[in-house]
C-alpha cells in the first residue's frame, strides 16, 4: 500500500560529502531527542558516520516504523551538518550545528511552509538495553532465504515471528518494528519474503500457500535454532501477511498465539476492490458501482477467472463511458497471473484454535469496513472463545493515526497500537 503521508525513500545511492582533513572524530556518533510541533512529538536518532572521505547520516524512528533511512545530500561546512530526506509529496529539510564541544545537535526540519526546531543530544553510554541480532539463512522449497534474529537483552523463552506481507519489500520493512518487540524482551525474528533481499524465488509467482510454507518453514528453523519451543512462539502478520495467520496456525497447532493486524475479511481481489472504490467514489459519485464492476473484472483477468478475449470485450464495451478513464487496466501483453487474489483467510479462521489478535483502523481504506466482524464471525464457527478484536479510532491500514496531527507532514503509529499489542501478549502467556 502507499502511505498517504511520509515515505522515506530509500533506496539507490545515498549522498555522501568529502569529510574535511580534521579530527572530526568527536562528531559522529548517535544524536537523539524529540521534535515538537503543536499537539506534535516524536523521538528521533541520527547516526552521523564517517570514514576518511565521506560523512554519511542515517534516520530512526520507532513510531515511524523507521530504521537508519539514509539522508540525502549531505553537506558538512565546519560546525554545521545539514541534509534532507524526500517523500512522494514532500522535501524534509534539515539543517544543524554542532554545539556544546560536539556533545548536542543543534536544528531545524523545514517542510512545507512549517519549521520546527530541536536539539539532539548525543548517546555517550552503551545501551545495554539494545538487542542484538544475528544474521540467517534457511532453506524452504529450495529457496535460500535470508533473515534477522533479534534477541532480546534479558534472554527470556518469549518470542515473537514477524511473517512477510505483500509486494516486494524485504524484511527491511518491518525492521523498526522487530527491534522494538526484541526492546519489549521477545526474541523477534523476520526475514524477506523469497525474490525480496538477497533471497531466491520468486514472490510474484506464487501462492499465499506457498507463501505461508515459507512461513512455516522458517517459523520451524527458528524455533531449533534459538531453542524455544512453538509453544512459546506467537506469530504477527499485516495485510497480507495477516491473511495467512490463521492458514499458519493451523498448520502450526502448538504455535502460541496470532496477531493479525489489518486483516480482510474477504478475498484479497475484493479487498483490492474495496480499495480501488474507496479511492474513485468522489470522483465517480453515482457512476461508482457500473465502474467497479468493470475494475473487479479487470481484477478476475490478472487472478486468472476471465479469459483474454472476455476482458478485451468487457473493455471495449465500456471505453466510451465517461468513467472509463478511471479504471485501472494493465498492458495485458504483460500481465502475469496471480492466484493470490483468489485467497480468503476466513475458512482457516473457522479452524483456528490458538488465542488471535485482530487489530482494524477505522480509517482503513483497503480492507472492508466489517472485516473485523467476518472475522470474528469465523472464529466463532471454530468454537474459539479466546480472540479479541480492537478497532483503532482513526488508524489507518498501517496502523497510523491520520487526523488530529498538528504537524501532518509526518506519519506516526497510532498511539494504541503497540501497548494494546503487548498488553494482549502478557494476558495470553500468562496463561
Amino acid at each position: 500500500m502507499k502511505k498517504i503521508f511520509i515515505i522515506f525513500i530509500a533506496f539507490g545511492m545515498f549522498s555522501c560529502v568529502p569529510k574535511p582533513e580534521t579530527n572530526e572524530g568527536e562528531k559522529i556518533g548517535s544524536f537523539s531527542g524529540i521534535i515538537k510541533n503543536g499537539n506534535f512529538s516524536d523521538k528521533i536518532l541520527f547516526e552521523i558516520e564517517s570514514d576518511s572521505i565521506n560523512f554519511k547520516v542515517f534516520f530512526s524512528s520507532i513510531e515511524q516504523n523507521a530504521n537508519r533511512i539514509p539522508f540525502q545530500n549531505v553537506e558538512v561546512s565546519g560546525d554545521s551538518i545539514n541534509f534532507r530526506l524526500q517523500s512522494d509529496f514532500y522535501t524534509y529539510s534539515f539543517r544543524n550545528k554542532w554545539i556544546d564541544n560536539n556533545s548536542k545537535l543543534q536544528g531545524s526540519l523545514s517542510v512545507d511552509t512549517i519549521t520546527t526546531h530541536y536539539t539532539l543530544e548525543k548517546e555517550f553510554l552503551h545501551n545495554n538495553n539494545a538487542p542484538q541480532s544475528e544474521e540467517i539463512s534457511f532453506e524452504s522449497n529450495e529457496f535460500n532465504i535470508n533473515g534477522t534474529i533479534w534477541y532480546s537483552s534479558n534472554k527470556g523463552n518469549k518470542a515473537l515471528v514477524i511473517v512477510t506481507s505483500s509486494g516486494n519489500a524485504d524484511r527491511s520493512a518491518s525492521r523498526a518494528e522487530a527491534i522494538l518487540f526484541a526492546r519489549m524482551g521477545f526474541t523477534t525474528f523476520h526475514y524477506d519474503k523469497r525474490g525480496t533481499g538477497n533471497s531466491e524465488g520468486d514472490w510474484g509467482v506464487a501462492t499465499i500457500e506457498e507463501l505461508s510454507e515459507d512461513d512455516i518453514k522458517a517459523i520451524k528453523y527458528f524455533s531449533d535454532k534459538s531453542g524455544i519451543p512453538l509453544k512459546k512462539i506467537g506469530i504477527k502478520g499485516s495485510s497480507q501477511g495477516a491473511s495467512k495467520i490463521p492458514y499458519i496456525l493451523s498448520e502450526l497447532e502448538n504455535l502460541k498465539y496470532g496477531i493479525a493486524v489489518s486483516c480482510p475479511g474477504v478475498t484479497l481481489l475484493e479487498s483490492d476492490l474495496n480499495y480501488w472504490k474507496n479511492r474513485n467514489a468522489e470522483a465517480l459519485g453515482k457512476d461508482i458501482e457500473d465502474a467497479a464492476a468493470l475494475q473487479g473484472k479487470v481484477f478476475e483477468y490478472i487472478a486468472g477467472e476471465l479469459s483474454r478475449a472476455d476482458i478485451e470485450k468487457a473493455l471495449a464495451i465500456e471505453k466510451l463511458e465517461s468513467w472509463f478513464a478511471n479504471i485501472w487496466v494493465p498492458n495485458l501483453d504483460e500481465v502475469q497471473t496471480d492466484k493470490k487474489l483468489l485467497y480468503s483467510p476466513i475458512p482457516y479462521f473457522e479452524t483456528t484454535k490458538q488465542p488471535i489478535l485482530i487489530l482494524q483502523g477505522t480509517l482503513d481504506e483497503i480492507i472492508p469496513a466489517n472485516s473485523h466482524e467476518l472475522i470474528s464471525n469465523a472464529l466463532s464457527k471454530s468454537n474459539n472463545s479466546n480472540f479479541k478484536t480492537v478497532l483503532l479510532d482513526e488508524a489507518s491500514h498501517s496502523m497510523y493515526k491520520v487526523r488530529g496531527n498538528d504537524f501532518p507532514y509526518w506519519s506516526k503509529l497510532h498511539p494504541d497500537y503497540l501497548k494494546t499489542i503487548e498488553d494482549w501478549i502478557n494476558t495470553v502467556s500468562n496463561n
